[in-house]
């Protein structure tokens, strides 16, 4: 399971892959309806990669929980929120969670975890099996065009640097005269 391209984008419903990057932000797809549209440096944008989930004991990363929901579905879809109440939703979660701290993590949370998961499971986006390392160091052309042209980042970090300060240059005038 790889979803460290997958993010949320804080006042916008759903999840969303990054493709691309632009000047301003990142280009992404929606994993719903698969429409492409530029994510701006003023969005709050969140990887899925670095959430995680209050616990009783240290914090455990969402592609841990991920894990741990979709061995207990047999990797099948879980039930819509919709169809939970509080209660049930909570006593759900505790069934392949118990360890998630119930005064931190707010039922909102619990909806989106399993919205999120039903997302990633229609997009095929869960998979059981990790990529390999010469899957990761594997690159497609257009990301090999990318790194020949200096737009990406080697190390492998998340691009998606949102506090970054912006400085305007200003340039300089050419009057004609020497």
């Amino acid at each position: 399971m790889d979803i460290t391209k997958v993010i949320s984008i804080s006042g916008m419903p759903g999840l969303y892959k990054v493709i691309g990057q632009s000047k301003s932000g990142v280009i992404v797809e929606s994993l719903t309806d698969k429409k492409r549209f530029p994510a701006f440096g003023s969005s709050k944008i969140s990887s899925l990669d670095d959430i995680s989930i209050y616990t009783t004991g240290e914090d455990m990363p969402l592609k841990e929980v991920l894990k741990k929901l979709m061995e207990k579905e047999k990797s099948e879809k879980c039930p819509d929120v919709k169809s939970l109440d509080e209660k049930s939703l909570r006593d759900y979660i505790s069934s392949f969670l118990p360890e998630y701290d119930k005064e931190r993590v707010h039922l909102s949370d619990l909806k989106k975890l399993l919205t999120w998961y039903n997302l990633l499971h229609d997009s095929g986006l869960l998979t059981a099996e990790e990529p390999t390392e010469e899957e990761k160091l594997s690159l497609s052309e257009n990301e090999k065009k990318n790194l020949n042209a200096g737009k990406k980042d080697l190390s492998g970090k998340s691009a998606l640097k949102t506090n970054a300060p912006h400085v305007k240059v200003q340039g300089v005038r050419k009057t004609g005269t020497a």
